[in-house]
């Protein structure tokens, strides 16, 4: 018993549950309990730059070959194309066959302020998003924590410290150690996720209320099995197509996923997920190339989520969309997923911009999902988390870069490289 005590996923679990109860019962002080989350939150978003600028650096510089580097990058792109847009399909599909805004009245569903979303839905300016992938100043992109401008930063960088050969070891050295450094933070930091997960649930509970959940009971049900059928479907088949068992690897980062249902974020276990997938065999090059590209290129929860979402708004207000209508649904979201990947509440942006490039839904209809938004973003972080774990050991397994010894201990529970030596 006093083993179970310490074990992380157990603690996870049960913080999650206290924070239903405090939320269910004492929903004014779970509703004061968001700061808590928040700080969690904050405390992992605080080493996240610096993680990832350290280990695409470090990836990139171990695997020597530039035109490698590159091969990968490509792959990691397409693979996230194909997938999301299956994602996408499958959305449309499932919410047409289902329909779970058919005979629901307006007028009977908690609504909600959505002039923020729409404003920044207004605001997104597609010229502006290439441009801004370039960081015009690099020590504000830190600042910011922005992944994609880091990651473009961390990949030259990464290429210019290559070009020196062997004068540079010195340099990657210091890294390396910097490195250690910092995940050792991370150490430290993560004994304090069940806090987050207890303060994240209880929020969300005692804020929104179980309630809100009866109206929009029909869409939550179809959002969560389209989305187990996603994973246990197209990833598992995905996975048994390279060679290796996807509920194995579920069991793996069954401590991440419990820690992303409690915060509703799959950024809290950005560092850690990346550390988890070397322990699994991959390689470093590999995973510091792929997971910062997936956080923002590959969201098949947000995609699934929004391509359902706009059915479902569509059938609340009566409106028949053609094949072609759904067909430029698709080719918006394809785009836009992608635009607000790293915008605060960039789901609603998504879902404001997608409604009113489309001009046959009313963009006002968005209210009504804000009062269960919260309880489908569990959904939607839990699945791009996976998806992204999934897609890098696909490029792992395709490049070469999979460890299968290094693979079989650590799903045995041991450990073939050391903790120093896996950062």
């Amino acid at each position: 018993m006093k083993r179970l005590s310490k074990n992380l996923t157990f603690q996870v679990l049960i913080a999650i549950s206290l924070g239903i109860l405090v939320g269910a019962f004492f929903p004014e002080i779970g509703a004061k309990l968001k700061p808590i989350g928040d700080v969690f939150i904050n405390l992992i978003k605080m080493v996240i730059a610096p993680v990832i600028f350290l280990t695409i650096v470090l990836g990139i510089s171990s695997m020597g070959n530039l035109k490698k580097v590159g091969r990968v990058g490509g792959k990691a792109l397409l693979y996230f194309e194909v997938v999301t847009t299956f994602a996408l399909v499958i959305g449309l599909v499932i919410a047409n066959v289902t329909k779970p805004g058919a005979g629901l009245e307006v007028n009977d569903l908690a609504q909600g302020d959505i002039s923020a979303y729409q404003k920044g839905a207004q605001e997104i300016n597609w010229v502006e998003f290439i441009t801004h992938i370039v960081p015009a100043n690099v020590v504000d992109a830190f600042a910011k924590g922005d992944i994609l401008q880091v990651l473009l930063f961390s990949v030259l960088f990464g290429v210019g410290l290559t070009k020196m050969g062997v004068a540079g070891h010195s340099v990657i050295q210091t890294f390396e150690k910097l490195s250690k450094i910092f995940f050792n933070i991370l150490g430290v930091v993560m004994k304090l996720a069940p806090i987050g997960a207890f303060g994240g649930m209880a929020y969300s509970i005692g804020k929104f209320g179980l309630a809100t959940l009866i109206p929009l009971g029909k869409l939550m049900l179809c959002v969560y099995a389209t989305m187990f059928l996603f994973i246990f479907v197209v990833l598992n088949l995905i996975a048994r197509l390279y060679g290796f068992s996807l509920w194995r690897y579920l069991k793996f980062i069954k401590e991440e996923i419990l820690i992303v249902l409690g915060t509703s974020s799959s950024e809290s276990v950005l560092p850690m997920i990346m550390r988890k997938l070397e322990r699994y065999g991959c390689s470093k090059s590999v995973v510091g190339l792929v997971i910062p590209t997936g956080y923002s290129f590959n969201l098949d929860g947000t995609t699934i989520y929004l391509s359902m979402a706009v059915i479902f708004l569509a059938q609340v207000f009566g409106v028949e969309l053609s094949f072609a209508q759904e067909l430029t649904i698709i080719g918006i979201l394809m785009i836009t997923s992608k635009g607000a990947a790293a915008v605060t509440g960039g789901g609603f942006i998504v879902l404001a911009s997608t409604l009113g490039a489309l001009k046959v839904v009313p963009v006002e209809g968005m209210a009504l999902l804000l009062g269960v938004d919260r309880f489908m973003s569990e959904a939607r972080a839990i699945t791009n988390l996976i998806g992204n774990g999934v897609a890098t050991i696909v490029v792992a397994k395709s490049e070469g870069e999979f460890d299968p010894i290094q693979n079989e201990i650590a799903l045995g529970g041991g450990d073939l490289v050391p903790d120093e030596e896996l950062v």
